[in-house]
């Protein structure tokens, strides 16, 4: 078993050498060949065969929900009649090691029939796809991870690391925030962290509000009708402060009796408050680091709007 994990170390050391020697080479061209696949009104078509071109379609899915349409076209396909989805506003993204793979030298003629500028990512300076790219994008002249050097393995993953690379590269030139990236994932629990805003779980109805100047029983017997918190207002209903449960027990520890008080002997009058236009995944983190359950929200006038309240937050899938 341990020759396994000494195989292992092996492949892991030579594809960390090819990262490092593909980082190196990217230097000089990196930037123009972002510059034309940015540059594009249309899409990015994305070409490759075999295992390049199952990195063409993880690269093409990448680029997509990151801002950036892009379509896998695969060669044997593309020369037998799908060459019509490319149109003369497209760029090409073509991904071939040897650069010399009868698909690819096929298809080459159509791109720059149509005037499709190229950006290829291939080991093969010298070889076709090379010389009818504009920007190429070299791949190390090394030796793969497998011991016959036969089978794409570094070099793939090299592949898809330029792939990463271009595509995070076109999503800061095209300013691709986290709620456009939250529009394209809607579903599941990234799209409810994104997505939800403290304003969508929010109680606003029949609020726990009631006077300073209220004896302490009354603040008890309406907070318990409102999962264990009420709130008080002043001039303006500006938020003055809160109390909870953990206030009323943390309270009870040092009085005997603590119903001859009023709501304003024991308010916490610097709560922690959250805006309804906040995501709410922040406002539930804001719940958990202070280890409360509740959030008064309130408006830019620090006027209370709502209750949010941790367990809702956490059944609504936000985390």
């Amino acid at each position: 078993m341990a020759d396994l994990y000494k195989e292992a170390l092996r492949v892991l050391r030579i594809e960390s050498e090819w990262l490092e020697a593909t980082g190196r080479l990217a230097e000089k061209t990196f930037a123009a060949a972002v510059e034309i696949l940015a540059g594009t009104d249309g899409k990015i078509v994305i070409c490759g065969t075999g295992k390049s071109g199952h990195v063409g379609r993880k690269i093409a899915a990448t680029m997509t929900s990151t801002g950036s349409p892009a379509y896998f076209l695969h060669p044997s396909d593309g020369i037998h009649g799908d060459l019509g989805i490319l149109q003369k506003n497209d760029v090409a993204l073509v991904l071939s090691k040897s650069g010399e793979t009868e698909e690819i030298a096929l298809l080459l003629p159509c791109f720059m029939r149509l005037s499709i500028p190229i950006v290829a990512i291939t080991s093969s300076e010298g070889s076709l796809l090379s010389r009818s790219a504009d920007v190429v994008l070299p791949l190390p002249d090394m030796k793969e991870a497998c011991p016959y050097d036969l089978a794409p393995t570094a070099s793939t993953t090299s592949m898809m690391a330029l792939g990463d690379a271009l595509a995070m590269a076109l999503l800061q030139v095209r300013n691709f925030s986290s709620e456009d990236f939250a529009k394209v994932h809607p579903g599941g629990m990234l799209g409810r962290k994104l997505l939800t805003r403290v304003s969508d779980l929010m109680v606003c109805d029949s609020l726990p509000e009631i006077s300073e100047s209220a004896p302490l029983a009354d603040a008890i017997a309406l907070m318990t009708g409102h999962r264990g918190v009420c709130f008080s207002t002043g001039a303006e209903g500006i938020l003055n402060g809160i109390f909870v449960y953990g206030d009323l027990g943390r309270l009870m520890k040092d009085r005997a009796n603590v119903l001859d008080l009023t709501l304003g002997d024991v308010l916490i009058t610097e709560p922690a408050t959250c805006y309804e236009e906040e995501l709410a995944a922040v406002a539930v983190s804001r719940m958990e680091e202070l280890g409360i359950t509740s959030l008064v929200v309130i408006d830019h006038d620090s006027v209370p709007v709502g209750i949010l309240y941790l367990h809702d937050a956490l059944q609504a899938g936000v985390k």
